[in-house]
């Protein structure tokens, strides 16, 4: 009679036949995978994770490309761009990526690979393009420095940045084909349009503590602002600011953006309310101002 355990080490000894797996599942689990790396990786430095949000509205008109690495293409537009994974992946039954989202500032970039079970599409990934039919322009803070971070990480610098009458820009082709242009916009430029909340400031009895409690439900980080004592979340739209000056009782005071700070301040006079002389700021213009029924607001001119 055959010892049980003989054969169950006959079987063990037996040569290793590899089996491919199911494409769905091997999708789903490299997924989960990453997603426990870069979601729970302790000391993992803040700048190279992908941090996901809940899928936006999309703006009016959003680009979608075609890359040959979806997962390759999503790390380095997180970690070069600043970009942030919106929802899950759409994974196709082949494993490739069907659909993918990476919000960059307030637009949405929408990507996804070549798949062979949609033969008849006729969009293909740019292979070592020399031509562009065209640009992604991305606004960034740090031309120079987003601009040698991507030459770093593989990118082909097209323009070094320069001083344009529009901004500072560069040219740069990332590593999957796309070019794009990177802009930092004057100082005078911005979204905000004659009339529109451009700042709103808390003035409270205590500022850290209005800090850390609004930091807590809102779930966005404030930083210490310009005054002492100040404290400013400006990943928010209009941006949020606390501080607790001594003359001044809690109250909210909102900020409206002027095309001409000199003409709007004559106009609050006239109006019965009264303004102080406009002071210059890092960002601008800025003027104290009270209405004629004693509430408190500021008037804001942006400028180079």
């Amino acid at each position: 009679m055959t010892d049980p355990f003989e054969a169950a080490f006959e079987t063990l000894r037996e040569p290793l036949v590899p089996v491919d797996p199911d494409p769905r599942f091997a999708a789903r689990l490299r997924e989960r995978l990453t997603r426990a790396v870069l979601d729970q990786q302790e000391g993992a430095d803040m700048t190279t994770r992908i941090v996901r949000r809940e899928p936006a509205w999309p703006p009016s008109l959003a680009p979608s490309i075609m890359v040959s690495d979806a997962r390759r293409a999503l790390t380095w537009y997180a970690e070069v761009l600043g970009g942030e994974q919106r929802g899950e992946l759409y994974v196709n039954d082949d494993g490739t990526i069907g659909h993918a989202e990476v919000g960059l500032g307030d637009a949405v970039l929408m990507l996804s690979e070549p798949s062979d079970l949609w033969p008849d599409v006729p969009v293909a990934a740019p292979d070592a393009p020399t031509t562009f039919s065209h640009t992604l322009h991305l606004e960034v803070a740090d031309v120079d420095g987003v601009t040698e971070k991507a030459r770093r990480r593989g990118a082909v610098v097209e323009r070094e940045p320069v001083d344009q009458p529009y901004g500072r820009g560069s040219v740069i082709v990332d590593p999957f084909g796309h070019r794009w242009m990177l802009l930092r916009p004057p100082g005078r430029a911005t979204r905000a349009r004659q009339g529109d909340i451009a700042h709103v400031t808390m003035v409270a009895a205590d500022a850290v503590r209005a800090k850390d409690f609004y930091e807590a439900v809102l779930q966005v980080p404030f930083t210490p602002g310009a005054s002492p004592g100040a404290w400013g979340a400006e990943d928010v739209t209009p941006q949020f600011g606390m501080w607790s000056p001594p003359d001044q009782e809690p109250q909210v005071e909102l900020c409206y953006r002027v095309d001409d700070i000199a003409e709007a301040l004559d106009r609050v006079r006239a109006a019965g309310g009264t303004a102080a002389a406009a002071e210059r700021k890092p960002y601008g213009l800025l003027a104290e101002c009270v209405d004629d029924q004693g509430a408190r607001f500021q008037l804001w001119q942006p400028t180079d």
